[in-house]
């Protein structure tokens, strides 16, 4: 021990002397001090946190709001699609050849794109703030915007001078897509914090799962919905305006039926706790200086202060400036964009299925309510061959394989497929359409049981409890950006050289973005089975 060292030790000895009479532990001359036994109490009440196995009332309630909040996000999100075939009907039952009862492609892209570039916005600026003013706050605040702009939605119009129906329903829809951008990186977060570590991959992953749910939900409503006007419709195409507007509204009613319990609940204990211990630090710095002082040891102010002023949280931009910090973020922002890339540009060949299966139609020579009956039953039926499976085999195996492994196969599987798609599409529709289903059905199954799920569940476990929120948004939002790119541009290639004629070269892209996803997988730790706080070694948070 050179000289320096000893004269710290000695006035760590001299401040505890001064300071209270009570015995101390030595380890190579470092003294543990009040700000010690605060930091230790608070890591005693982490592994408290996640000792807790107990299933009760408070966890059941917690799970059924964020539940509801993805099923009720996927609803409002794909509900459109069915609506935009209504759309074409009301406004454009008059047209012409190809062009009657169509939307035309710049507003059926318009509609559909709106809440992606609502959502991209949202997580940033929602997971923001949910670290900067509370998880709850910003959560609440996120679900009364998704009702307020669900219900505007139903109400949009063209004005008699001005703007058409389809710019006033992208406009809501953007501020609707804001609102739900916010339950991403919340809902990932609270879950991930309340959740014991024995549990909280599968817990993550089932409220997530409920988006499949939402998913079928939308063309059963639709069926419903349809059902009730099908006379009037096949009298007058025009009653049509009141059931897209019903199908839209109808999406507010979980968020209205959870928003008491959203506004009742509670920010984690990690979250609350998050200051504590500078805030105890500061306290008993204070007390034992005012010790020192009446004893008159003002000489050993000093070291009190330097020692207890060690450990600084870092900021934002020092913690991800770290290689080992970023590469974790880049890895899972990019593989979340790589994934919703193909995970939206893959519904190109939903319509192929869909009349595969004969639930296709004619649009220009069925009757409206016949031809949307039978594309919302085909949708139900796409939902259910591997979509919705994929989601719950996830749930039931995410805590015996493993975040990363599942993530891993699911790219694998999935860069498989599409080569195997985008290099025989045209021989594999000409020889046999079932084979091409089955294919199909398999890329959905491991989209889901695979990294359709893990890109939610990985980064809200990976980052540090002051982050969270934040890093989870930003990959999120890196996937919304994926979404944006397939639907804005490459569904507007699909049809180069002819109708469907491009597919199979975007299938070999799609290919080249799950290798991509695949490869940067590798930069994300395994999560399964540790605490949140040894995911990303809190003490790395401090300076």
């Amino acid at each position: 021990m050179n000289s320096s060292q000893n004269n710290n030790a000695g006035a760590v000895a001299d401040i505890s002397e001064a300071a209270d009479s009570k015995p101390h532990n030595y380890s190579s001359g470092v003294d543990i001090d009040e700000r010690d036994r605060d930091l230790l109490q608070r890591q005693n009440e982490l592994e408290e946190l996640d000792s807790d196995t107990k299933t009760n009332w408070e966890m059941i309630k917690k799970l059924t709001v964020c539940g509801v909040a993805f099923f009720n996000d996927a609803y409002d999100m794909f509900a459109i699609n069915i609506v935009a075939m209504m759309l074409g009907f009301v406004y454009y039952n008059d047209a012409e050849g190809s062009a009657k009862n169509t939307v035309p492609k710049k507003w059926d892209t318009l509609i559909k794109i709106a809440v992606q570039i609502g959502c991209l916005l949202g997580q940033l600026v929602l997971g923001r703030l949910g670290d900067k003013i509370g998880r709850t706050t910003v959560y609440a605040a996120s679900l009364m915007i998704a009702i307020i702009t669900t219900v505007a939605s139903a109400f949009s119009s063209s004005m008699v001078k001005g703007i058409n129906v389809f710019v006033v329903l992208f406009i809501w829809r953007v501020l609707l897509g804001f609102g739900i951008g916010g339950d991403y990186p919340l809902t990932a977060t609270i879950v991930s914090e309340y959740a014991s570590v024995h549990n909280r991959g599968k817990l993550m992953a089932s409220v997530f799962a409920f988006q499949g749910f939402g998913n079928v939900l939308a063309p059963i409503v639709s069926l419903i919905v349809m059902a009730c006007f099908k006379g009037s419709i096949d009298g007058d195409v025009l009653y049509l305006d009141y059931v897209w507007r019903i199908i839209i509204g109808v999406g507010c009613i979980p968020g209205v039926c959870t928003l008491y319990w959203r506004l009742c609940m509670t920010d984690s204990d990690r979250f609350q706790h998050l200051e504590q211990p500078q805030n105890n630090g500061l306290s008993a710095q204070s007390t034992r200086s005012e010790k020192l002082l009446t004893a008159g040891r003002e000489d050993s102010i000093d070291a009190l202060y330097g020692q207890a002023d060690m450990r600084q949280p870092k900021s934002f931009g020092q913690y991800f400036a770290e290689w080992k910090h970023l590469k974790v973020l880049l890895g899972t922002s990019i593989a979340w964009f790589a994934l919703d890339v193909a995970f939206y540009g893959i519904n190109l060949n939903s319509a192929i299925v869909i009349s595969a299966i004969g639930f296709s139609g004619d649009i220009g020579t069925d009757k409206p309510s016949s031809f949307i009956i039978r594309n919302c039953v085909g949708n139900i039926i796409i939902n259910l061959l591997g979509s919705v499976p994929g989601y719950w085999i996830s749930v039931f195996t995410i805590e015996r394989f493993g975040r990363k492994r599942i993530q891993l196969m699911g790219f694998a599987v999935l860069t498989v497929l599409y080569l195997v798609l985008g290099f025989a599409y045209h021989k594999i529709l000409a020889k046999s359409t079932g084979a091409f289903i089955f294919l199909f059905s398999v890329a959905q199954l491991f989209q889901n049981f695979g990294p359709n799920v893990t890109t939610f569940v990985i980064p809200g476990e990976v980052f540090p409890t002051r982050f969270r929120a934040t890093a989870h948004g930003i990959s999120a939002a890196a996937g919304k950006l994926g979404a944006i790119v397939a639907q804005g541009g490459f569904l507007q290639l699909a049809n180069i050289g002819g109708k469907s004629a491009f597919i199979d070269r975007l299938l070999q892209i799609f290919a080249m973005f799950m290798l991509i996803g695949f490869a940067v997988t590798f930069w994300i730790p395994e999560s399964k089975g540790k605490a949140l706080e040894d995911i990303c070694n809190s003490d790395e948070e401090y300076t």
